[in-house]
């Protein structure tokens, strides 16, 4: 047990101490602070080139995780090559499946531009050729050469059915088989009025004309098929002529792809088989469906079109790419659909590159918890990245919510995704998800808190001149960082500790710079950084506020001075949004015959939780363990936390508990200015508790309000001495006598100081002295234990 001084409750740093005048003299931080772990991790991660080798990087929020593995692997991406280009192409062998190629960074964005000229210049050339002179004249020999043949066909019928004395004739209704007589059409009264004999001979040689007609007019048909197959003979002849120009210089570039001199010699022959579409001069049509040939040789013209999925003509180095909003087709890519005469309609110019494609050959950095919120991204991923295939497709058809779509071939990944993330996450997918570890085998962790020195302190000074420098912020001074480097030890609680929350940090030095200029300051000052934090701590303060009305109305009933039986003050922290602060409690004890055991109405009214409820069973036993060696007990104590209406938990209290519980049993007032806060164990050693701070702020803030008295204080467990960053005014009331607060190990020694009576030690018979708590204790417990028994104690 111990008073602690001044100097134990707020370890600083004096500015002079920093060796510089202003931030300015510093060379802007370009290391990494404290992270060594995580940056080696990181690191291996991304030099391994293993299957499943992604790397999960977990850690607190505002650590400033995000830029340090933006910075490191934009650093690690500069010594690796840029990745291929990616284009889609139609398939003309299955319109929904089209080919996906890749080509050299820069030739993607070359190919396209050079097809699209192709395309242009044959759509005003090739029409050109087909009305020029050498193709009219060459289909004009054909034309005349396949009338002749007609004219030789019809000939040879006419003279037949002139030999047989009939007439052909052309209407409306076709050829028409008339008889003559004397050369002259017969009218259908002579025709009646011959003999029934010669109307049958005329007849059977109508019949027969008939015949030679009808294969007459088959022979013209098989010859008219016969002029058109020579005719687009010609075309396509004339048309691969023209494009085989044009085109030679593509097959010479890409000879080295056989995918891409693949796809143009498809497109050459497309163009030359479809080259009465493509420039226009008729259009196929189909039953009940009017198409004028612009559409047809627009749609021509579309599917010769190249689709630039991924251009990295501009890209020098592998490209990292952060996806802030990891959706299905964000990250995966999209076939988009648009609306045409109520259809929806899609085709492969209409499919877009994901965040995947766009890293590919590279890194990806994605937000665990953006990627799990997002439907069937998470499955998607880890498949995709176990076969390392991406299948760019439309997810709704997994769910019968869309009709047939496009299915590009799968495209072959190589990149690192690196995942962001909290510990929580990790330990989450490691229990659900067997396959995690599979994909994610490298783990880097990032502390939030590095040990204090001076080597560190100099190094978050050149940070505060770098965020300085980027924003072009006045400078501090080195008393303003002084209180900076305080600030971040109270941030990592711990006197030994900086805090590695850098998103604060940067926080309160744009805070700071803002209270500095309202000042007119040319450079940040220490009041200014106070200032910055004073202003933070009231902008959240209004519930707290709230709470101290209440107590200082006495609404909330809390004494700081006198002294009470079965009576003390816990403490406790309460938080509302980054906003903490320490609220005293009052607690109390009563102790009476019964059915032995304690009764902590908290656990009773269902207000507690499990922390809290197993502080309580360790009470239990510490109890039992002290006073319950020579006789079982025979007491019922009740405990609560007066005026508590909410829910409560931890462990915090159970040492403050045990103070209450001694005082009930023993009858010895506890001092009511002196508060409490401590974990225990079964063997009454004060254990370590959180937010030691804030507590103490707390209790000195009520103290404060209703007037220091220069007996009032807190009891802290000695193992929370090293955390005390405590406020500059309370420094000032224990300097002057005003204030105090003791750190204790054991619950001995805590009792003495808020009864002001000695404990007592055991002797070898396991009774404690009269006249001390534990013997006053024991004394009323066994009187219990008697009168339990029906048994007279005796006089001692």
């Amino acid at each position: 047990m111990r008073e602690l001084k001044t100097k134990e409750l707020c370890k600083t740093t004096n500015g002079d101490a920093l060796k510089f005048k202003s931030t300015a003299e510093l060379p802007s931080l370009k290391q990494v602070i404290g992270q060594e772990r995580a940056v080696r991790a990181l690191k291996f991660g991304l030099e391994m080139l293993s299957p499943g080798y992604n790397v999960f990087v977990g850690g607190l929020t505002g650590t400033g995780k995000s830029t340090i593995v933006k910075n490191l692997v934009q650093e690690f991406a500069a010594t690796k090559p840029a990745p291929p280009d990616w284009i889609v192409v139609f398939n003309f062998q299955d319109e929904y499946r089209p080919n996906v190629f890749s080509l050299p960074p820069g030739e993607g964005l070359k190919f396209t531009k050079q097809m699209k000229r192709l395309i242009s210049s044959l759509s005003t050339d090739l029409p050109k050729v087909f009305r020029g002179e050498l193709y009219d004249k060459r289909k004009k020999e054909i034309t005349a050469e396949f009338d002749t043949g007609r004219e030789e066909i019809m000939a040879t019928v006419n003279a037949e059915a002139a030999e047989k004395g009939i007439q052909l004739s052309l209407g409306q209704a076709g050829f028409q088989t008339v008889p003559l007589k004397d050369g002259n059409p017969m009218s259908e009264e002579e025709f009646t009025a011959l003999p029934e004999q010669e109307q049958t001979a005329l007849n059977e040689r109508i019949n027969m004309i008939q015949d030679h007609l009808r294969d007459a007019i088959r022979d013209l048909a098989e010859l008219e098929e016969e002029r058109q197959d020579v005719v687009e003979t010609l075309q396509e002849k004339i048309a691969l002529d023209s494009v085989e120009h044009r085109i030679g210089r593509l097959f010479e570039n890409y000879a080295d792809h056989p995918g891409i001199i693949e796809y143009l010699t498809n497109v050459r022959d497309d163009i030359a088989e479809h080259v009465q579409e493509f420039i226009g001069m008729q259009a196929p049509q189909e039953e009940g469906v009017e198409v004028s040939p612009q559409q047809i040789q627009q749609a021509l013209v579309q599917r010769y079109t190249v689709n630039l999925l991924v251009d990295n003509c501009r890209q020098k180095t592998a490209p990292l790419v952060i996806d802030n909003n990891p959706s299905y087709y964000n990250l995966f890519g999209r076939i988009e659909k648009k609306a045409v005469m109520g259809a929806l309609y899609t085709d492969f110019t209409m499919i877009t590159a994901g965040a995947l494609l766009r890293a590919n050959g590279g890194f990806l950095i994605l937000d665990i918890q953006s990627v799990l919120q997002n439907p069937s991204v998470w499955e998607s991923l880890k498949r995709t990245l176990k076969n390392k295939s991406l299948q760019i497709e439309d997810v709704n058809e997994q769910f019968g919510f869309s009709s047939t779509s496009l299915k590009p071939e799968p495209i072959p990944l190589d990149l690192n995704v690196i995942l962001l993330g909290r510990s929580d996450h990790f330990h989450y997918l490691q229990e659900v998800d067997e396959a995690f570890n599979k994909t994610f085998k490298v783990r880097a962790d990032f502390d939030y808190e590095v040990s204090r020195n001076t080597k560190n302190e100099h190094l978050l000074c050149q940070f505060i001149a770098r965020v300085c420098r980027e924003g072009k912020l006045p400078h501090f001074t080195p008393q303003a960082a002084t209180q900076v480097i305080v600030y971040s030890s109270r941030l990592a609680g711990d006197q030994d500790k900086l805090s590695l929350q850098f998103g604060t940090l940067v926080g309160l030095i744009n805070e700071s710079v803002y209270w500095a200029k309202r000042q007119k300051h040319r450079q940040v000052q220490e009041d200014d950084v106070r200032q910055a934090i004073s202003e933070k701590r009231f902008r959240g303060s209004l519930y707290e506020e709230k709470v101290w009305e209440n107590i200082e109305t006495e609404t909330l009933m809390i004494d700081v001075s006198g002294e009470h039986v079965g009576q003390i003050n816990g403490l406790a922290v309460y938080s509302m949004g980054d906003n903490s602060f320490g609220k005293p409690s009052r607690i109390t004890a009563t102790a009476y015959m019964g059915k032995p055991g304690i009764v902590a109405v908290e656990r009773e009214a269902k207000l507690s939780g499990k922390t809290y409820d197993k502080g309580s069973l360790i009470v239990n036993g510490f109890l039992g363990q002290t006073f319950a060696q020579n006789f079982p007990l025979s007491v019922a104590i009740t405990l609560t936390f007066e005026q508590s209406y909410g829910g409560i938990d931890g462990d915090s209290a159970s040492s403050t508990e045990i103070y209450a519980i001694l005082s009930a049993l023993s009858g010895y007032p506890i001092k009511q200015g002196v508060a409490v806060t401590g974990s225990v164990n079964q063997w009454g050693e004060i254990q370590a508790i959180g937010g030691v701070n804030e507590k103490i702020e707390g209790f000195f803030h009520l103290c404060e309000l209703r007037g220091l008295t220069g007996e009032q204080g807190v009891i802290i467990p000695e193992a929370n001495v090293s955390h005390l960053m405590v406020a500059v005014e309370i420094r000032r009331a224990v300097d002057a006598g005003n204030f105090h607060i003791w750190s204790v190990s054991n619950i001995t020694e805590g009792i003495e100081i808020l009864t002001g009576t000695k404990a007592g030690a055991q002797n070898k018979h396991g009774n404690y002295p009269a006249r001390t708590v534990f013997g006053a204790a024991q004394s009323k417990l066994k009187k219990y234990f008697l009168k339990g028994q029906n048994i007279t104690q005796p006089k001692r």
